[in-house]
């Protein structure tokens, strides 16, 4: 195997598939990068059994062949060079890597160890929005349940339904105690509704792939999802990841999101994180509690914590407010998760009592929603 490509394009893949690789006793194989040039092109490829992500690299291909190297070490090697052409020459063994004066020689494992990456024979494709996509992956992904107890719930719903005459794609995301909403449209129509639950730890790689293309200009607008029985294929210019989907159901999570509210207010979202954050000093640990105050009289929103060690705070902001009185505690990590997300100048909070849950809206937008369920006293 012999090629020449750009430090600045072979870096750019590394960076891109080097990512996924991590330490691993039993399989060591699984720390390198499969480097494989043939039919005219170089493709970077590394898996974790659980995803794999595959990547072209522009160059000149001399002599076909694969072969694997530790990706971490030719990341962290190829980082360091000059802007220059870098020559590469392997085999199962070794693979020397030249660059102008600067020459090394790493040890190899044989590209027949590397595992079989499997194709998606997608039986259904969907074209999304690629900066959509990501926003709307920022505003879910963090919403997704840790604990393995449930599976599906730690993944994120993607649903693609019919609507307005185009297609729509809504992402949700729950860990039982906040659930994050976002729709956004499809670049392509489609013909019948589907859903799938896709792994959080999948879409945060997709989301890491994007971002290092948003700023090129060569990228393309949108990305290309492929979806079998049990595997998931994204495809984003010359990036490819397949991942497992998630087996089972999805909670009916539409049940839970109130219809009719009895106190609404919109506040300043960085007024409202700044007195979050205030509170929370205050806050119990462990329970994370302030409590949330609405005086439609007043216009005054309130946030208040009391800790028996700490003292007690009790911090106002201003509010327009509709409906009566009220009052509701809510964890204040949850609540900063959800204001964080959102980018709109002000927010809408609504909410019946201490006993429901509360919903958090991006002002002007009916695309975005999250909801708290409040800790019951």
């Amino acid at each position: 195997m012999k090629l020449t490509c750009t430090r600045d394009n072979l870096h750019q893949g590394l960076s891109i598939v080097s990512h996924l690789t991590g330490k691993n006793v039993n399989l060591p194989i699984l720390q390198n990068v499969l480097i494989k040039a043939e039919s005219g092109t170089i493709r970077f490829t590394t898996t974790n059994l659980e995803m794999a992500v595959s990547c072209l690299v522009r160059g000149k291909l001399e002599e076909t062949g694969e072969t694997t190297v530790p990706s971490k070490l030719f990341y962290d090697y190829v980082s360091l060079l000059p802007n220059d052409a870098i020559v590469i020459e392997g085999n199962a063994d070794y693979v020397r890597v030249s660059c102008g004066s600067q020459k090394t020689k790493m040890n190899a494992l044989a590209a027949t160890e590397f595992p079989l990456v499997p194709r998606v024979q997608g039986t259904k494709t969907y074209k999304i929005p690629a900066n959509d996509f990501r926003e709307a992956l920022s505003q879910v992904v963090f919403a997704v349940a840790t604990n393995e107890s449930r599976p599906e719930l730690t993944g994120v719903l993607m649903r693609f339904t019919v609507g307005n005459g185009e297609g729509r794609l809504t992402l949700a995301a729950t860990d039982s105690y906040r659930l994050a909403e976002r729709t956004i449209p499809l670049v392509s129509p489609i013909e019948e509704e589907n859903s799938v639950i896709i792994p959080a730890k999948t879409l945060l790689e997709v989301n890491r792939i994007l971002s290092v293309f948003r700023d090129d200009v060569e990228s393309p607008p949108s990305i290309e999802l492929s979806v079998s029985d049990s595997q998931a294929a994204f495809t984003y210019g010359p990036v490819e990841l397949i991942s497992r989907m998630i087996e089972g159901n999805y909670p009916d999570y539409g049940q839970i999101i109130p219809k009719d509210f009895d106190t609404q207010a919109m506040l300043d979202r960085e007024d409202l994180i700044k007195a979050v954050k205030t509170a929370s000093l205050f806050s119990k640990s462990g329970l994370f509690d302030v409590v949330f105050g609405f005086d439609p009289v007043t216009k005054q929103a309130s946030l208040a914590a009391v800790d028996a060690t700490r003292g007690e705070n009790t911090t106002a902001c201003g509010a327009d407010i509709t409906g009566k009185p009220n009052s509701v505690t809510l964890n204040y990590r949850y609540l900063l998760d959800g204001l964080n997300s959102m980018s709109s100048e002000r927010v809408v909070f609504k909410m019946i009592d201490v006993g429901n849950p509360c919903v958090v809206i991006p002002d002007g937008l009916d695309n975005h929603l999250y909801l708290i369920m409040p800790i019951r006293q």
